[in-house]
């Protein structure tokens, strides 16, 4: 089945208004990474890899024979050609992916495949805590918002609930506010204290516990459970791991330097074996002020005034008043949601930077490894080794022990290198000549941490610089720059990583970097996911090799690939942004800022056997929203609709959506739950 697009007028990608309010309008921005590493495009121009220097001299070999024999040899192009034009696979889709695709759309709803239905789990504004008053956009209050769901609901994750049958603790982050959409005659240039703090209530992330219903999919919010929880801007962390207590982290405030209040534009996350929860704190810098250091604008912070004006309420905002407060933001976040009284961690031996999320797997002797992407034009993506093995059981040493497990170990960033002569990556995104995008890698060890103190790897850095300062300590160590570097996660089922890079419409544009083989493409609008297997699969190998997966877009366009499954036969794609997997091994990818002229959805793909590539969309979401936090179960997705009706020049009394509550009713992010009518599993 070719899945067509729709010729509809559509908004392209991100509008002006969510640049404007999550990210700080990065984009509009020079990248901040103006060092002189070089890209794999340029180690590949000074030489070839050993692997292409054997195919070269291979071909040359057989083509001497065959002179005196008359012999045609099939080249490699012609192999490659050949492996894109397989015959379709035979028989019913991969398991866990047998459903009718969603055809790509701009309705202001979610659309779900046939024989499926849904519920919206949690909104904005719902009361969790008990106390918290029922939401009313009018009478907004800081402090009914602290006891209400927080705003733009971002990572999701479900933990069991041992003794309440049926139900489960939901963690949700909410990463940042659209105030234009939040209060009515937003005034951007004189807001008031009040909406600030509840803007400050609005950020950070939520505990709350959902109960099943018992007749179908559907879950509900359980209020006033002991477990529930609000996380906000204004909440005591505690810093741990190497920087904490550094000069670097100490302020007017916190003469320790390691305790700070409240976590900010918290993106996705993961869920840790020992039971926790971790967020990563991404786009920090566009809520501070008056910067000026070198240090700053490797970060991307502003020299004036921020969005949210932010500074004029609590001058640990204004960097020229408070230096060091923007260093205790850029973090991996653990949350123990078990544990409602327990202060948040903020791990800095996971380095700093625009953390998209933080995914974790064991090392085969059960230390953690934690994968994160900084999610920044021409940025890196790293991965921390822990030292110390989890523990098991239940008591309070185990789990004192456990949430010490990410603050000693080893720091890495990754450096790729491709296996293909320069000339045969134009930029166009056509396959090399052996039929794939791939090559090999390395992680480069930036800081190790232990029980007795760290030890920096970076030459000129001490080790509270390479975690204060990562970006820096990547640069000088030739981290390879990516394009826009999201979520990261290992495959259960294979151990494989997969690697979400959104776009970059800036490579190989003007003095921009040109195309490499881990990005190929030039003004690189739709993105792709890398598929990273690490050497003997050890978490903890210090080497890899990788290969692109997918290469996003319509699939009639030629630069698009689809792991080489028949591209007449997948659904379009743009921008892949958070990544999950299902019980049978699938990949499924939500989407960010689509630029095929639809909206934004989640989609699945399979990544082994003869329907490996083989990508359909599951569901939609409505105008102006980004598809979050996927999770996918045996009976049911979650997915969390993030800023629906943030198209530029809409506000609370011309808005751009209805969803989820219909006209006249304030558009509200939420969390929507996706279940077979059936009952069946999802996908089979």
């Amino acid at each position: 089945m070719r899945v067509q697009l729709p010729l509809i007028n559509a908004v392209h990608g991100r509008s002006a208004l969510t640049c404007r309010f999550r990210c700080g309008d990065a984009c509009f921005h020079p990248a901040p990474n103006t060092s002189s590493n070089p890209y794999v495009g340029d180690v590949i121009a000074t030489a070839l890899s050993r692997r292409s220097m054997m195919r070269a001299a291979a071909v040359v070999t057989v083509a001497a024979a065959a002179g005196t024999t008359g012999t045609v040899v099939t080249a490699p192009s012609a192999q490659a050609a050949a492996q894109q034009a397989k015959p379709q696979p035979k028989g019913r889709a991969a398991r866990g992916l047998r459903f009718t695709p969603v055809a790509p759309n701009t309705a202001d709803t979610v659309t779900v495949p046939a024989g499926y239905s849904q519920n919206v789990v949690v909104r904005w504004g719902e009361p969790i805590l008990r106390g918290a008053p029922a939401f009313d956009p009018d009478r907004q209050t800081a402090a009914a918002q602290a006891g209400q769901f927080g705003y733009n609901n971002d990572f999701l994750a479900l933990l069991p609930l041992p003794g309440e049958r049926g139900r489960q603790v939901l963690v949700a982050n909410h990463e940042y506010t659209d105030e234009v959409l939040m209060f009515r005659g937003y005034d951007a240039a004189d807001p008031t204290r009040e909406q600030v703090e509840i803007a400050w209530a609005a950020h950070g992330l939520s505990a709350v516990v959902v109960e099943e219903n018992k007749k179908n999919g559907a879950l509900t919010v359980v209020p006033r459970h002991h477990l529930n929880r609000r996380v906000t801007a204004t909440t005591e962390f505690r810093l741990t791991g190497p920087a904490a207590g550094s000069d670097l982290l100490r302020t007017s405030a916190d003469a320790t330097g390691r305790k700070v209040l409240g976590t900010l534009n918290n993106c996705s996350g993961g869920t840790t074996p020992w039971g926790t929860t971790l967020h990563g704190e991404e786009n920090f810098n566009q809520y501070f002020a008056n910067a000026g250091r070198a240090t700053d604008k490797r970060y991307g912070i502003g020299t004036g005034a921020s969005e949210r004006k932010w500074e004029r309420f609590d001058k640990r905002f204004d960097v020229a008043q408070e230096p060091n407060e923007v260093h205790r933001f850029g973090y991996v976040v653990e949350l123990d949601p078990y544990d409602p009284s327990s202060a948040p961690r903020k791990h800095t031996a996971l380095g700093r930077f625009k953390h998209e999320g933080a995914t974790v797997r064991l090392t085969h002797d059960g230390r953690p490894v934690v994968y994160s992407g900084d999610d920044e034009r021409f940025d890196y993506f790293y991965k921390f080794v822990g030292s110390k093995r989890m523990k098991h059981g239940g008591g309070r040493a185990v789990r004192e022990h456990n949430l010490s497990l990410l603050d000693e170990g080893t720091l890495y960033v990754a450096r790729l290198t491709g296996d293909s002569p320069a000339l045969e990556i134009d930029g166009t995104g056509k396959l090399p000549a052996d039929g794939e995008f791939d090559g090999g890698g390395e992680w480069i060890p930036l800081v190790t941490a232990t029980a007795k103190g760290a030890v920096s790897h970076v030459e000129g850095m001490t080790a509270d610089e390479v975690c204060v300062f990562t970006r820096l300590a990547g640069d000088k160590v030739g981290a390879t720059k990516m394009d826009r570097p999201e979520d990261i996660e290992p495959n259960p089922h294979s151990g494989k990583v997969y690697v979400a890079l959104t776009n970059n419409t800036n490579r190989g544009v003007g003095a921009n970097a040109p195309a490499d083989e881990a990005n190929p493409r030039n003004a690189n609008k739709h993105g792709h996911i890398l598929e990273l297997t690490e050497r003997w699969n050890r978490a903890d190998s210090t080497e890899f090799a990788w290969t692109l997966f997918l290469v996003a877009g319509d699939p009639e366009d030629p630069a698009t690939y689809f792991a080489g499954f028949p591209k007449d036969d997948v659904s379009p794609i743009s921008c892949p942004d958070n990544v999950a997997f299902d019980p049978h091994g699938n990949l499924w990818i939500s989407t960010d800022g689509n630029q095929l002229g639809t909206h934004d959805g989640l989609f699945g793909v399979a990544t082994k056997g003869e329907r490996r590539g083989e990508l359909k969309q599951f569901l939609t979401v409505p105008t102006g929203a980004e598809t979050c936090g996927p999770l996918v179960q045996d009976r049911r997705v979650l997915v969390a609709v993030q800023h629906p009706g943030e198209i530029s020049g809409a506000t609370v009394e011309k808005p751009a959506s209805t969803w989820p509550d219909g006209p006249g009713k304030i558009v509200r992010p939420a969390v929507v739950a996706v279940w077979r009518k059936d009952g069946s599993d999802i996908g089979v």
